[in-house]
C-alpha cells in the first residue's frame, strides 16, 4: 500500500515534476509476467527515478547497508526501503551472492519485475564496469527476458558523496528484451553465464554511451581509495 502511495501520490509526481525525465523505450517493459530490468548504476537517485516512471511495480535487490545504518537516520532509511518492498542483499561473499540469487528468483517466481544493477555497486566515476554473473544465472534459471536500461544524466545530478541532487533533466532508456532461452540448463557453466552477462552489459553500454571498463567496479573503487590513502595498502 505504502509503495503505491509513494509512487502515485507523493514521490512519483514530485520526481516527474522536478527532473522531467525523458523516457525512451518504455514499450519494452512487458505489461505482465516476470522479467529482469538490468541497468547501469550512477547515482542514489536511480533507486527512485526508474520505479517512478514504470507502470508496474519493480522490486530491487538493494545493498544490505541501507537496512543496517546506525541512529535515527539508519532506522528511517531501513523503514523506507522495507516499505517499498526492496530486498536487502549482503555483498560480502560467494554465499551471499547465492542468497541474492535465491531472493531474486523468488520475485521472478511470482511473475513480478526484478530490478538489478549487474555492476554490483554505483559507478564512482561515471563509467560502466564489468557485470557480475548473478543476473545471468537468474535469467537462465527462471527463463525470463532481460530488459536493458540506461540511466543518463543521474551521475551529473547526484554523484557519489553528494547528499542533495541537482535539479537537471535526466533520460531513462529501455532496450529491447534480451532472450537467453538458448542457454537453458547452462546456468552452472562459467562460460555461458559470462557470455550472457557480457551481452547484457553490451546492451546497456549501447543505450548509455558510457566508457566501458573491463574490471569490477568494487575492485576499481578499492584501488582508487588505496591510491588516495583512504585504505591501507594491500600486501604484495
Amino acid at each position: 500500500m505504502f509503495y503505491y502511495v509513494l509512487k502515485y501520490v507523493v514521490l512519483g509526481p514530485l520526481l516527474r515534476l522536478v527532473f522531467r525525465p525523458r523516457i525512451e523505450g518504455l514499450e519494452h517493459i512487458p505489461d505482465d509476467g516476470a522479467a529482469i530490468v538490468a541497468g547501469n548504476h550512477l547515482s542514489f537517485s536511480d533507486h527512485f527515478l526508474m520505479p517512478a516512471i514504470l507502470k508496474r511495480r519493480i522490486t530491487f535487490l538493494a545493498k544490505a547497508e541501507y537496512f543496517t545504518g546506525p541512529g535515527l537516520k539508519g532506522k528511517l532509511t531501513a523503514a523506507f526501503f522495507h516499505s517499498i518492498g526492496q530486498i536487502p542483499v549482503d555483498r560480502s561473499g560467494k554465499e551471499a551472492g547465492q542468497a541474492a540469487i535465491r531472493e531474486g528468483l523468488g520475485v521472478l517466481g511470482k511473475g513480478e519485475l526484478l530490478g538489478i544493477y549487474p555492476e554490483g555497486t554505483r559507478s564512482h566515476d561515471g563509467r560502466l564496469y564489468k557485470g557480475k554473473v548473478g543476473v545471468a544465472v537468474m535469467a537462465i534459471r527462471a527463463g525470463v527476458p532481460v530488459i536493458p536500461c540506461a540511466m543518463v544524466g543521474t551521475f551529473e545530478i547526484q554523484p557519489p558523496g553528494q547528499k542533495v541532487p541537482k535539479v537537471k533533466r535526466v533520460t531513462i532508456r529501455f532496450g529491447e528484451p534480451l532472450d537467453f532461452s538458448r542457454f537453458a540448463g547452462l546456468e552452472d557453466q562459467k562460460a555461458a553465464i559470462r557470455a550472457v552477462t557480457d551481452e547484457i552489459m553490451y546492451a546497456i553500454l549501447g543505450l548509455s554511451g558510457q566508457e566501458y571498463v573491463d574490471e569490477y567496479a568494487a575492485k576499481a573503487k578499492a584501488a582508487q581509495a588505496e591510491e588516495s590513502g583512504k585504505l591501507p595498502r594491500r600486501s604484495r
